[in-house]
Order: structure tokens, then sequence, then C-alpha cells
């Protein structure tokens, strides 16, 4: 996690949920290939698994740890649909939390084993995990099957000698209950959790520090954050995670509005105070996409190349090289086409093609006739 100058750095995608309902136990590798000027180009590959693979699933976690110079992936929670056998019309998308296992999965040679803790007894979604060396600490999380949301706090400790790895865990005192938070770290012994909820329709507006001194954990209630009126009676947040202790939060806009599907996000910084170290504060600004027409795109705004074909990427590829002229002339890549009267697309299916600015929708596919891309704005999509 360096820089993109090298592909050490690494992202690891597994599982979710479309909006077609449909669940995926697919596991891909992305790596940045390559960053010229404002292009950053990624390879991503399917990774074929053996073993005990893990069902497909959303609402999980999955992290890396590093034990006598080996890494391992660790996925554990999430929720599934119930067994093939116990689906029925009226139950066909009901979903339970999957069993507490807990997976390691090497990404070297793509094998997959399944550990039974004694300490595991229910199922988690949605909890928050922190990754620290050869440690993961599990905290909170929801309980579909007792519809709680327990103050948990689990540590679970991998070694990898040549042998077979070690996996145990330990029950810690000090937990918290809050599920769907999101986390962020501010130094390299620090994190802060932020948003998530309580209770099902109740959002949790505390958040906490998490500190880290030899290899001990501490969790702490922090100053509450300065929230504005419209994410005080909002039911609904969610965000992500930007890096540098920095959050990106979102909430649905007011239904009264001509716009139905408005949402206004918000950049939550923490950051020290310059009288006392100890002491955080939040600060945070606000950006409406009411109207995209009138906002403007980050200055250093990238454009970002995808692929699954390992073998296109090379020294030579026509991607490695930046062409400022792809900026001014917007026709050559297809934005602003008129799709056909008989467009078939569909829009639960969309393919993202090529998007530099955030007010820019990404481009789709239409499959009618030889096939055209379209801009999504082009078919009246959000």
């Amino acid at each position: 996690k360096g820089g993109f100058e090298s592909e050490r750095q690494q992202y690891i995608i597994h599982g979710g949920k479309t909006p077609n309902n449909e669940l995926s136990d697919k596991m891909y590798v992305m790596s940045v290939v390559c960053k010229n000027n404002k292009r950053v180009t990624f390879r991503c590959t399917e990774k074929d698994l053996v073993g005990d693979v893990p069902e497909a699933r959303y609402g999980h976690s999955i992290d890396v740890v590093y034990s006598r110079g080996k890494s391992m992936g660790v996925v554990f929670g999430g929720r599934s649909y119930i067994p093939s056998a116990q689906r029925t019309t009226e139950k066909w998308n009901t979903v339970a939390d999957c069993l507490p296992h807990v997976f390691l999965v090497d990404f070297e040679f793509g094998c997959s084993t399944s550990y039974i803790l004694p300490e595991l007894q229910d199922g988690l979604s949605f909890h928050v995990s922190i990754a620290r060396n050869d440690t993961i600490y599990i905290l909170g999380g929801h309980s579909l099957a007792n519809n709680i949301r327990p103050a948990n706090l689990y540590r679970i400790r991998v070694d990898l000698p040549l042998g077979s790895p070690a996996v145990d865990c330990t029950v810690l005192p000090g937990g918290i209950s809050v599920s769907s938070a999101i986390l962020t770290q501010t130094n390299n012994d620090e994190f802060v959790i932020v948003g998530g909820y309580q209770l099902e329709n109740q959002k949790r507006m505390v958040c906490n520090i998490i500190s880290f001194e030899d290899n001990k954990i501490k969790i702490q209630e922090m100053e509450t954050p300065d929230w504005t009126p419209d994410i005080k009676h909002s039911k609904l947040w969610f965000g992500s995670n930007m890096g540098n202790g920095t959050v990106f939060l979102g909430i649905p806009g007011d239904n009264k509005q001509a716009v139905s599907e408005t949402y206004y996000f918000y950049m939550l910084k923490c950051a020290e105070d310059d009288v006392n170290e100890d002491q955080k504060t939040f600060t945070n600004s606000q950006t409406s996409t009411e109207d995209p027409g009138d906002s403007t795109p980050f200055e250093d705004s990238e454009e970002f190349c995808f692929s699954a074909e390992a073998n296109s990427f090379n020294g030579d590829n026509e991607f490695d090289t930046y062409n400022e002229d792809d900026e001014e002339d917007e026709s050559v890549t297809g934005y602003w086409i008129t799709c056909c009267s008989t467009c078939d697309v569909d829009i639960n299916t969309w393919v993202p093609f090529y998007s530099t600015e955030l007010n820019k929708p990404a481009m789709i596919y239409c499959s009618h006739g030889d096939g055209h891309w379209v801009h999504a704005q082009c078919m009246d999509l959000a």
C-alpha cells in the first residue's frame, strides 16, 4: 500500500449482491499496472479457488494477514440465501447469516480452508474488521437470527508456519454494538469508527476512536461531530473510507423535491487539533447531486481503465500513453451518442466503459444490432 508505483498494491474483491438479488462467490485480484499522468490502468483477474470455497455472500469482511514472511486472506461472516432445498416461491429471496467459519485463502496457490472456532458461535454480518500483522479484530455486527447487534470484540490470530496454518480466537472485553459502520485509519496505531446503526432504524451518531499500544486494543468514544440537520433527521446513511482519515457519507434527499433520486454527500475528515494532540476534531463539507450540471469536477480527477485480459497489459500497450486529445474531443470516446429507438439495454446489467469526471455518468452497452456504446444520460438513468 505504498503507492501506485508497485504491483504490491492489490485489491481483493469477493462476493456482493447485485440489483437482481444475485449473489456472487467469485474472487478477483485487482492490481495497479501503471499510472501515467492522469490515467491509471488496473489488471483484474479472477482467482479460481479449491478446497473449502466460501459460499456466495454479502455483508462479510475480507482481510489480509501477514505472518512469518507469508500472507493469507481471511474471509468471515456475511449473509447468503437459505439452502436451495428450503427455498420456495415465498421464501426465494430469504437470506440467513452464514455459518461463523473463518476461511483462510492462499492467493498464490488458490487454496481455501475453513476453520471452526468454538468462540464464534453465531453468524455475523456488517461487522467491522481491523487487520494488523497476523491479527484481525472483529467488532460489532448484526445477528439476523436473533435480530441483535451484540457488543462483540473478537481477536483472531493466524500463524503461518511451514506446515499447516494455526488459527485461534480470543473474546475480548470492551466491544461496541454497531453494524454497517465505516472504518478509517488516522495513523499507524489509530482508527476511527464512523456511522452505522445501533438499531434497525436508528443511526449510531456516536463515533469511536480505536487505538493500539503494545498489542492491546482500546476503544473509546470521541467528541460527537457537528452533524448537519439533514444528517441528524435522515433515517438512512451510507458511505465509505476515502483513506487518510477521511470518510465519504451520503444520505437520501428530501422526497418532496421534484427529483426523487437526489442524494447529498459529505466528506468527514478526522484531523488532529493543533491545541491538543489527543483531541480529534471533525470537519465536513457538503456536495449535492441535485443539479450535477452546475457542479465542478475535482481538478485532479483521474481516468481509470479496466481489463480482464492479463496479456493486454504490456509496455507497448496504448493504454500506457496518456493522450490529452482524448480530454478535449469527447466525440472520439463516444460521449453523447443518442441511442436507437429499439434499444434493449437492461439497466441492471450496464457495463462501465469510460468516465473521467464525477458528474459524467459511465457508458452502457446496447446489444441492438451489432451493439454500440451509449452514454447513460441519454437513457435517463441515474
